[in-house]
């Protein structure tokens, strides 16, 4: 099977799944393309790099990570639709795109969340060591958001289906009882967050670039991770925060709800009263650890390959 990803330079969540996936699951067929009998597009914009020759030739799994309605027109649909014509079935990674995705088409549509490395994220007991390391007070109550939430095209529009827009109206709402809060960003991206965090004169810190060994002890250290999106696939924010045992709480999207309990779940006109659930989570996404997370998907694999 051939896995097609994005650019790896542009260290999208779907590179580091491939990497995982031949190094972590003992069945990953390694084929090359010409030899694969499956085309397997994890990131399903990257098909116009693939000779159509070959697609038509061969078994195409393509995985939605999400859909959004409000982009879903002109040339993204146009796009969507030549697509479908040469995919044979789809992985989606919630029941919410799973919902969306079958609206559009009537190919099989299987729902298996994305793996979880637990050699990436792990709960550390030290946290006052590493607050210290980072330059954070102890008695600092550290709020954290590392999904992008800027549009790419101007790098300066909140993407709204993150919900930047909602996370400062939350921050804001905070910062007025915690005098001590500090928001903690990472990741590319960020530009709306940081100028309105500036705008309202919220204490951030932005930890641009750093590696996963680093993002992990961030995690580590929050009072607090929120993800405020309104429409999402995973995102996987919320497994990671979990198995670090970060107190978590989030918008119903993605997989939050098979991760999360029902009383870390908010909607926006009520998000104060939600409150995290830790072991809760941290109990449910070992559920998505490797390798036992391979499993469905390697299912799914041979179902297609046998048919």
């Amino acid at each position: 099977m051939k896995l097609y990803i994005n650019n790896p330079k542009e260290d999208w969540i779907a590179d580091r799944l491939k990497k995982e996936w031949i190094e972590y699951n003992p069945k990953a067929n390694k084929s090359s393309l010409f030899n694969s009998k499956i085309v397997w597009l994890m990131s399903p914009w990257t098909w116009e790099k693939i000779p159509k020759t070959y697609l038509k030739n061969k078994k195409v799994l393509c995985t939605i990570h999400h859909i959004d309605e409000d982009k879903f027109k002109d040339s993204v649909k146009k796009n969507f639709y030549l697509r479908d014509s040469y995919v044979d079935e789809y992985h989606v990674i919630s029941s919410g795109t799973k919902d969306a995705l079958s609206k559009l088409v009537d190919k099989p549509i299987t729902k298996i969340p994305w793996w979880a490395n637990n050699n990436l994220w792990f709960h550390i007991e030290k946290k006052d060591e590493l607050r210290l390391k980072y330059n954070f007070s102890l008695d600092d109550y550290l709020i954290g958001s590392f999904q992008r939430d800027t549009e790419g095209n101007d790098m300066i529009s909140p993407k709204l289906s993150k919900g930047p827009d909602r996370f400062i109206e939350i921050v804001k709402s905070l910062n007025k009882k915690k005098s001590n809060l500090v928001v903690v960003l990472a990741g590319k991206r960020r530009n709306y967050l940081v100028n309105k965090l500036q705008e309202n004169k919220i204490n951030f810190r932005y930890f641009e670039m750093v590696s996963f060994s680093e993002l992990n002890e961030l995690y580590n250290i929050l009072n607090l991770y929120i993800v405020s999106s309104r429409v999402e696939g995973g995102p996987q924010s919320i497994v990671e925060a979990s198995l670090c045992k970060t107190p978590i709480i989030s918008t119903d999207v993605g997989i939050a709800s098979e991760i999360l309990s029902k009383e870390s779940i908010f909607e926006m006109d009520s998000f104060s009263a939600a409150k995290p659930n830790v072991e809760f989570a941290h109990n449910m996404s070992l559920k998505y650890t490797i390798p036992d997370g391979f499993d469905k998907f390697n299912k799914l694999i041979e179902k297609i390959y046998e048919n």
